[in-house]
């Protein structure tokens, strides 16, 4: 008799044996659990469970979902090839036939097709009339998108860290990222001497690129006008102060980075005509003092590059480098993001050890390293996208806040 037919064993969770004396108790949740995950690792209750009308669209969907993990790889590879030839941007100005796009894009026809039938799977290309493709729901962001664009052209050095993960976790060998990322696995007293123009060029230039994913999301956060003074600590090649400068005409401006970047920044900064209006920093934040003067800084996907005694190390010098009365704004891809889960510690927490340092945090980790660097109040802003960053406000502990420093709040 086939097993579907028949059903699986079923009735309420038991515990497998009684606990042993002095153990945990165990919780009821945990024993439905535990229950539960028997039944759905044994083939035959799979095999009843899509067999069984109720139970059928739950064993499609868990399938489906399983699934696109396996093909994952493929389905990135899928867009990235997209990229690479240009099709969105090809599409942009309006659907075409296959053929068309097989000789604006210098595939054979019969490779244009096979890709064209993956994007639209991916829903990254859409069917149209007489047999012409248009630009699909996930696609079409990505014609004037530049900075996930950087990203998935970046993801090829992260891929091949990635063939072997499990050589990654044990730590056998540096990766690509490493090498690309170099001030990551520098000595931090060396790094400010260590770090050509040269070396800081490439990922400079992506930060720069991917940096407007973060900017909105802080600026449309928090009323940044209502400062005299911005300091962005670790502000790359200036584009954050560049979008600061336009959302509040009359706030100073000051950036803070490795010599080599702080450079690249006051080019860019005086290409964009701030040269009058904004100061570049030279130095290393483990190492040197932060300039003083402003009432506002900022560390814009700073923190989650680096171990927790170094992030106390930068955040204690933002502290020292800000007035009483001041503010940190804090951004950046965050553990535990209700909804995107699966970014912050899936994405970039292998993301990150790839890269050789840093870990995602968590809103509740972030909150105890400011309050351990000396900042009281903690607030947690609301902000339209938070799988691209949440950010965090911070003021610096006063002399009678202490029993002020309570849990995180919400604005």
């Amino acid at each position: 008799m086939d097993t579907a037919a028949r059903g699986p064993a079923t009735g309420p969770p038991r515990g497998d044996s009684p606990e042993p004396a002095g153990a945990t108790p165990v919780s009821w949740a945990d024993r439905w659990r535990a229950w539960r995950d028997r039944r759905v690792a044994s083939r035959a209750f799979r095999r009843w469970a899509v067999a069984f009308p109720p139970t059928r669209p739950i064993a499609r969907r868990r399938a489906a979902e399983l699934f696109d993990l396996v093909a994952g790889f493929v389905y990135s590879q899928v867009l990235l090839a997209c990229v690479r030839l240009g099709l969105f941007e090809q599409l942009a100005g309006g659907p075409q036939t296959a053929a068309v796009l097989a000789r604006r894009l210098a595939l054979t026809e019969p490779a244009a097709e096979r890709l064209l039938a993956a994007a639209v799977s991916l829903r990254l290309v859409e069917r149209r009339g007489g047999g012409r493709y248009g630009l699909g729901p996930l696609g079409a962001p990505l014609v004037d998108e530049p900075a996930i664009t950087a990203m998935i052209e970046h993801h090829a050095a992260l891929y091949a860290d990635l063939r072997d993960p499990v050589v990654l976790l044990r730590g056998e060998g540096p990766g690509a990222l490493a090498a690309y990322w170099p001030y990551a696995d520098t000595d931090p007293a060396a790094v400010p001497a260590a770090l050509s123009a040269e070396r800081v060029a490439a990922y400079s230039a992506l930060m720069s690129a991917s940096q407007p994913l973060v900017i909105d999301e802080l600026l449309d956060a928090y009323p940044i006008e209502r400062h005299a003074c911005l300091l962005d600590v670790g502000g790359g090649e200036g584009r954050f102060l560049r979008a600061a400068a336009q959302r509040a005409p009359a706030l100073g401006l000051m950036l803070f980075d490795l010599p080599a970047v702080a450079a690249r920044a006051a080019e860019q900064l005086a290409a964009a005509g701030l040269a009058g209006r904004a100061r570049t920093f030279g130095g290393s934040f483990f190492g040197d003092e932060l300039p003083r003067g402003a009432d506002l800084a900022t560390l814009i996907r700073v923190c989650f590059d680096h171990p927790d005694e170094r992030v106390l190390v930068i955040l204690r010098a933002v502290r020292r480098a800000l007035p009483a009365d001041g503010v940190l704004l804090l951004a950046e891809p965050m553990a535990g993001t209700p909804g995107a889960e699966a970014m912050g510690d899936a994405y970039f927490g292998f993301y990150l050890l790839a890269m050789g340092r840093g870990r995602p945090r968590s809103v509740a980790e972030l909150t105890a390293l400011l309050r351990a660097a000396g900042f009281g109040e903690v607030s947690l802003l609301r902000n339209r996208m938070p799988l691209q960053a949440q950010v965090l406000m911070a003021r610096p502990a006063l002399g009678g806040d202490a029993e002020k420093l309570g849990s995180t709040r919400s604005m």
